[in-house]
């Protein structure tokens, strides 16, 4: 039996999304960028509604139709066709209802955004710092297999290999936060560290955090507001490291938010990209109230950016992998730390969308 009531819904936000395409292409909104930014987002999240409706529509009508021949006509091969059509109409209607009613739930507005990722090191010195690089190592490869473009923005060597600290930005053409943001917490790893000599097994840690990056329009960030240091780079860059101020420091005097860059030789790159960073980060200080609203809601805190919350455990003596947010594990550590993440992402998600049908439903 089709969903009506679910119907309706998608169809009365039909108006509302031709609106918004006659809007786009009017003079008056093409010449106010910030506007048509807005706009156009608005379209975009409504685009694959209004297309699943359609879908829907077509379905229940061709169902109908072939309920009709099949109480109506007398041809046995008609009445054949129809019983196939049936057969194969009828169980995709519950699948495409699920789907419809996830599109209608608001998405978090900044799924579709490119992320900035942080990595430091925590608990368990030099190991903590090692594990931080494998972290890193593993986003890399699936940064890869994803064909995500990954940049690192600032990096601080631990002393016996890793990071301290290493800050990128991940950027896409699918919703790169949307994916990273399941991420966000404190990852622990239990093996016999490089640095032990006896052999046994330690417990280190490594917290990520992932912000999704503000756009242009998202932060009025103005210059007059931020203090500019320079100073002498002191990371990779060849004969320039230690002997040019290319790095650059910015820190915003209302809020004491501090950022800085030092990937690139060139000073202007480097000023440029710190202050997409220090956007990103103001943008995130009002983004975090968004998940704080989330937080108090979900139980299971899937995606709601808890950087305190431990969310995963590497244990290398069993080769296992554990996220605790849905009691997942994986028994192929070797691959999971070579990048292949995705299943549990897709667990995640799973798990997440889940909570969010029932919170729509209460």
């Amino acid at each position: 039996m089709a969903d009506t009531t679910l119907l309706e819904k998608v169809l009365s936000l039909q108006d509302k999304f031709q609106s918004l395409q006659d809007q786009l292409s009017s003079p008056e909104v093409m010449s106010d960028m910030k506007k048509f930014v807005q706009l156009n987002k608005d379209y975009k999240e409504l685009e694959p509604i209004i297309a699943a409706g359609k879908e829907y529509e077509k379905m229940i009508s061709d169902l109908t139709s072939a309920k009709d021949i099949l109480v109506n006509e007398k041809d046995d091969e008609l009445r054949e066709m129809a019983r196939e059509e049936i057969a194969d109409i009828e169980p995709r209607l519950p699948e495409m209802e699920q789907k419809i009613k996830l599109l209608l739930i608001p998405a978090d507005p900044d799924d579709g955004k490119n992320a900035i990722v942080e990595i430091r090191g925590g608990t368990g010195g030099d190991e903590a710092a090692i594990f931080a690089g494998d972290l890193f190592r593993m986003y890399q490869h699936y940064a890869e297999s994803k064909g995500w473009k990954l940049e690192v923005t600032d990096q601080t060597p631990g002393t016996s290999g890793g990071f301290k600290q290493v800050v990128f930005k991940l950027s896409g053409s699918d919703g790169v936060y949307g994916t990273m943001k399941y991420e966000s917490g404190v990852h622990r790893v239990q093996r016999v560290p490089q640095t032990e000599t006896q052999g046994r097994i330690q417990t280190s840690a490594a917290s990520v955090a992932v912000f999704p990056e503000a756009g242009e329009f998202d932060v009025d960030l103005s210059w007059d507001d931020i203090r500019l240091d320079l100073f002498c780079s002191s990371g990779p860059g060849g004969q320039g490291v230690n002997t040019t101020y290319s790095a650059v420091r910015l820190t915003h005097i209302p809020s004491g938010l501090v950022v800085q860059c030092q990937e690139e030789r060139s000073q202007l790159k480097n000023k440029d990209r710190a202050f997409e960073e220090l956007r990103t980060r103001l943008y995130n200080l009002e983004h975090q109230k968004y998940l704080d609203g989330i937080a108090a809601k979900r139980k299971t805190m899937v995606s709601t950016g808890d950087r305190s919350a431990k969310i995963r455990t590497y244990n290398y003596p069993q080769g296992r992998v554990t996220d605790h947010r849905i009691n997942w594990s994986m028994y192929n550590l070797p691959a999971f730390m070579d990048g292949d993440i995705q299943d549990c992402i897709d667990q995640l998600q799973v798990a997440e969308n889940a909570e969010r049908l029932k919170e729509a439903a209460e």
